[in-house]
């Protein structure tokens, strides 16, 4: 059985804190959370644990996310030399923007093809992250993980997705993942 890690990381700094979107590897780790096919479950991950989460991606036969080859990747690049681009990854945000040329949010997606939306947020999570409230983080991470698994599933089975445009229209995308 192929074994799918669906993965997701919130961060410890924003781009401000670090000087700037280029320096994402500084934002540092807060909590990472992966969903494994292989396993059937969830793992959590603290940034104590950031070389076991590493590990897990790089044993994936295939890595899917949202926007994690440019923005998660990169937060994982401060903590590890090994290129994890050369693991079989699907990033649903990049297939996204080759079809539409432009980028959406999970959000734009998940609510419009599942009727989901996200519990929080990225800066929600780094006030989180200031209070010591690492659960929460854990808890609104595996929520994301299992909405990118959920809109994976749908896409692959059903060969499309929607996505409320910024005009509130629900429109229809083609995608053709395994």
């Amino acid at each position: 059985m192929k074994n799918i890690v669906y993965f997701d990381l919130e961060t410890q700094k924003s781009a401000e804190e670090v000087g700037g979107w280029h320096r994402i590897r500084d934002m540092r780790m807060s909590v990472g959370v992966t969903f494994s096919t292989g396993r059937n479950g969830y793992r959590i991950y603290g940034e104590a644990q950031v070389n076991d989460l590493i590990e897990e991606l790089r044993r994936a036969d295939l890595v899917v996310g949202f926007n994690h080859l440019r923005f998660d990747y990169e937060v994982l690049n401060g903590y590890t030399i090994l290129d994890l681009t050369q693991v079989p990854n699907l990033d649903l945000l990049v297939e996204l923007q080759k079809t539409l040329n432009h980028r959406l949010t999970l959000d734009a997606v998940a609510s419009a093809t599942l009727g989901a939306e996200k519990t929080a947020d990225g800066l929600q999570a780094l006030r989180w992250f200031r209070e010591g409230k690492l659960m929460e983080i854990a808890e609104y991470c595996c929520y994301d993980v299992k909405i990118t698994k959920l809109v994976h599933e749908f896409g692959r089975d059903r060969k499309q997705l929607f996505y409320t445009n910024r005009n509130g229209q629900v429109l229809t995308v083609p995608v053709s993942w395994c």
